[in-house]
């Protein structure tokens, strides 16, 4: 798995599979790029809609490598 926290943008999880549950829906992913909204501002919580670049949000970014 790797996650990627982009420059003023959201954290993109590279997953082979997963599951994320919001409230009482449920959703699977597989072999997908899942971007998480990290500012606060997005219509789609957890996921990112783009609201950052409108937000102006600023952040460093960061690289992760899960093994």
């Amino acid at each position: 798995m790797k996650i990627k926290i982009m420059e003023n943008g959201p954290i993109l999880i590279d997953v082979s599979a997963a599951v994320v549950k919001k409230g009482d829906t449920e959703e699977t992913f597989s072999g997908k790029t899942l971007a998480l909204c990290r500012c606060g501002h997005s219509a789609n919580k957890p996921f990112c809609d783009g609201s950052h670049k409108k937000a102006q949000f600023s952040a460093e970014p960061v690289e992760i490598e899960v093994q």
